[in-house]
């Protein structure tokens, strides 16, 4: 089943620093995920100069409750980086070429 994770950055003035300290924790972790082809696509959300503000991924997993395990290990939500998380179920288009 796939899920989409819309998540918004703190707006406090430490935010930026936050996020910019957890990337590598991040990244790798992400990596290991992708690896266990758990993630599907994601990146930064950026505003309107460049600066990262969210983060978009696309997860496969068996359900919900994988996800939400799979979530508790993301130093993005333990270190308080991400404010506002919204998760929906999702499902990729397959578009014939």
């Amino acid at each position: 089943m796939q899920f989409l994770l819309i998540a918004y950055d703190g707006t406090d003035s430490g935010s930026l620093d936050r996020r910019m300290k957890s990337r590598p924790e991040h990244l790798e972790k992400i990596a290991a995920v992708k690896k266990a082809g758990q993630f599907l696509c994601g990146g930064a959300i950026l505003d309107n100069e460049g600066t990262m503000i969210g983060s978009m991924i696309l997860y496969e997993v068996e359900n919900r409750e994988e996800l939400d395990r799979l979530l508790e290990n993301e130093p993005y939500i333990y270190n308080r980086v991400w404010e506002k998380i919204d998760i929906r179920p999702f499902r990729m288009a397959k578009i014939e070429t």
